[in-house]
């Protein structure tokens, strides 16, 4: 489903125990409400993805995508 309205790039943080990855994702500003920029299903899948790939610990296809930082025990 496509939301009609303008496409905008957003910075998206992914976090799990292990790992934060920053990614840029395409937003749309809705014609209907151009108050919030909001994500399509497909973005929001994508983001899932990471954020499971990121628990698999699957850091190569990780820093394809985004930036990746790794949790340090302090």
């Amino acid at each position: 489903m496509k939301i009609p309205g303008k496409k905008v790039r957003r910075r998206r943080i992914v976090r799990t125990d292990k790992y934060v990855v920053i990614l840029e994702v395409d937003a749309i500003i809705p014609d209907f409400d151009p108050s919030e920029a909001c994500f399509e299903p497909e973005t929001v899948k994508f983001l899932k993805e990471v954020e499971d790939r990121a628990k698999a610990d699957d850091v190569d296809w990780l820093k394809e995508r985004g930036q990746v930082y790794q949790a340090l025990n302090a």
